[in-house]
């Protein structure tokens, strides 16, 4: 690749895209709650649908289950096209989506209908992590915590005001104003974004992985049936485990075809990422331990004082007395936003999950009265809009800016599949409580979810705790470039013959050598990567078993770069000799892990000598055979970041000891 020397070598200033952000920050956030909203809103409709519109239970809890599915399988697939295609063009097609849904729902009073509305409204929950991509891009870089933060709670503030909201409206109105009500805020909000929000400059390139979006949405759609059905169905019953069988086969075949493919639907690379794994992790237990402070408080609130424990309240009152956590959440974005950006989302989501675990095991002893159980309610969601506000960012500091929509949606995704497993698991629970005689569950049961829900926050806390220390050791080494890159420039790295090199990094520094994005390579080699503009930019690839290779250019918007070329291959080599010095050509060398199994293997030339790939960074053992003679060499191989030579000398002919011999 060669350099230009014509521009000036200097970051680039805030991308005049950027304003204040404050109505793009609002616009967005009521993009959330309204998705948000329309998750609960039909809840309290659902003991009376049978009655309604002529069904069994059984078959009335498919609009629930239609909503988790669709949400579930359109999270993933969805954001993967906002990174390629245009943002703020997926966020009016999702709000199109809730419309037509609420159009579908509204006029019907067919089972079959209601359940695809349910699932067409299910779709809109793609929408959080794609807004919360776009306030990446759009916005000044010192308001993406606070926006970040307040997107973030959107989902916990739509849910919770959703609850009191549908049992109103039910009341007061025809039932078909809860499904159309959604549709109506959407309309208004596509008119909002089209006004304020910008569509964003960083893309993704090529093609759409449509088999691995068939494949994972099968996936998603099996495995959810089974944790959402099985209380009804049987955890052991054949469906269920048909469901699960089916869905685990599925992701088997999906994440190899991941890591064959150009333009994956999920990188499964990035994902594999220590910083990245733990965030998704953190998501599906977080999400378990929120999810039980509304499943749980609810119940408690609704169950008769006749148990001992219960507080007698109906359904919309239960609402109402739920409504503080999910208000808590808006007024604490603030603070949210503010601890993640002034000491790191490492230290804000630990803080998050140790409240979370001390709050859960307070409210087994407090909990006999409303205020006790409010006031556990809103304590547990301190904790949680910490963790929640915070694990977007760290999502975003550690997967490359054109992939970040992508990222939040497998993590918005894993959050689903955390809040799918606490309704599951409380149903079972608090059913296997209830004692003859009795329709309710004993506090025991009760308690019992407070413990698993404090289990599961601690088990966050441990996840997290060693990039937690690391933050607070090192401090914050993040450059100010990093979120200021708004334009994507695009290459291939590849060999000397031409071919792609697939897993190879590259990453983008401004002209001061500060840190502004990365990306793997695909199968194919391709990369893209977000830069600051037309300035000088340098680029360093590197590959594991090859030499890095960099260059310093200037960069134009939309540029296809030269192919970063890799042609000196990391080796480790030498030769192979006898006792007696001689080289023995034909003999075989092999690289074997320390922890077991075969790395590579090849036979020495006719001048004795061998040539192995350099294997990753770690040790190993590099042994030599002459299968003719009988003789062998091991030694231990320590692989860094350079060639190595390595002459290994046979051994005296021996044996192995016979078999020892019993009395």
């Amino acid at each position: 690749m060669s350099a230009s020397t014509s521009s000036i070598d200097a970051a680039p200033a805030t991308p005049t895209g950027r304003g204040g952000g404050g109505v793009v920050i609002a616009v967005l956030a009521l993009c959330g709650t309204v998705v948000s909203l329309q998750q609960t809103m039909v809840l309290p409709l659902v003991p009376d649908l049978p009655g309604l519109i002529g069904t069994t239970a059984g078959n009335a809890s498919w609009m629930i289950t239609a909503t988790l599915v669709a949400g579930a399988v359109a999270t993933p697939v969805i954001s993967r096209m906002a990174d390629m295609y245009g943002k703020r063009r997926m966020i009016l097609v999702t709000l199109a989506i809730v419309a037509l849904g609420a159009l579908v729902g509204g006029l019907s009073t067919s089972l079959p209908f209601l359940i695809l509305a349910r699932a067409l409204q299910g779709m809109g929950m793609a929408l959080v992590p794609i807004g919360i991509a776009t306030m990446r891009d759009e916005l000044d870089p010192d308001k993406v915590p606070l926006a970040v933060a307040l997107m973030s709670a959107t989902l916990a503030i739509g849910a919770g005001v959703g609850l009191p909201l549908g049992g109103f409206l039910a009341e007061a109105f025809d039932w078909h104003v809860v499904l159309w009500l959604p549709g109506v805020l959407a309309l208004l909000l596509i008119g909002l974004v089209l006004a304020t929000v910008s569509e964003s400059n960083v893309r993704t390139a090529g093609a759409f992985d449509v088999r691995g979006a068939v494949l994972l949405s099968l996936a998603l759609v099996l495995l959810l049936l089974a944790v959402s059905k099985g209380s009804d169905w049987g955890w052991i019953d054949a469906r269920t485990l048909g469901c699960l069988a089916a869905g685990i086969v599925l992701l088997a075949v999906f994440v190899p075809l991941e890591l064959r493919i150009p333009s994956p639907l999920v990188d499964i690379r990035t994902a594999a990422q220590p910083v990245v794994m733990v965030a998704n992790a953190i998501s599906i237990f977080m999400g378990f331990a929120m999810f039980i402070n509304m499943l749980v408080s609810t119940q408690q609130l609704q169950t008769p004082v006749e148990t001992g424990y219960g507080l007698g309240l109906d359904a919309l009152h239960a609402g109402l007395w739920m409504a503080p956590s999910a208000v808590a959440f808006g007024v604490l974005a603030p603070l949210s936003g503010w601890v993640t950006r002034r000491f790191g989302a490492e230290i804000a989501i630990a803080a998050g999950a140790a409240i979370m675990a001390v709050s859960y095991l307070a409210r087994i002893p407090f909990s006999d009265t409303i205020a006790w159980v409010v006031i556990g309610t809103v304590v547990v969601t301190v904790g949680t809009a910490l963790a929640y506000s915070a694990l977007p960012t760290l999502i975003m500091q550690s997967v490359p800016v054109t992939e970040t929509a992508a990222a939040n949606g497998l993590n918005t995704l894993l959050r689903s599949v955390g809040t799918s497993t606490a309704s599951a698991v409380t149903a079972a629970v608090l059913a296997a409580t209830i004692t003859s005689g009795s329709a309710f569950p004993t506090f025991g049961g009760m308690a019992t979810m407070f413990v698993l829900a404090a289990g599961a926050s601690v088990v966050s806390l441990g996840l997290v705790l060693p990039f937690a220390r690391r933050r607070l050791a090192e401090g914050d080494t993040r450059s100010p470039e990093s979120l200021t890159a708004d334009h994507v420039v695009r290459g291939q790295v590849v060999d000397a013959q031409g071919r792609g090199i697939g897993g190879a990094v590259v990453t983008v520094m401004g002209g001061r050598g500060s840190h502004m994005d990365w990306s793997h390579t695909d199968s194919a080699g391709d990369f893209s990567v977000a830069t600051g503009g037309p300035i000088r930019h340098l680029l360093v690839a590197t590959a594991p078993g090859w030499s890095p290779v960099s260059a310093y250019v200037d960069l134009t918007d939309s540029q296809r770069l030269s192919p970063f070329v890799m042609t000196d291959r990391l080796t480790v080599s030498g030769k192979v000799t006898d006792e007696r010095g001689r080289l023995r050509p034909g003999a075989s060398v092999v690289i074997t892990k320390r922890t077991g199994g075969s790395v590579s293997w090849v036979r020495t030339d006719d001048e004795g000598r061998y040539r192995l790939p350099l294997p990753a960074a770690g040790s190993y053992d590099l042994t030599a055979v002459d299968r003719g003679v009988g003789t062998s060499r091991s030694q231990i191989l320590t692989v860094g970041g350079q060639s190595l030579t390595v002459d290994l000398q046979l051994d005296q002919p021996g044996s192995l000891p016979g078999p020892v011999e019993s009395d």
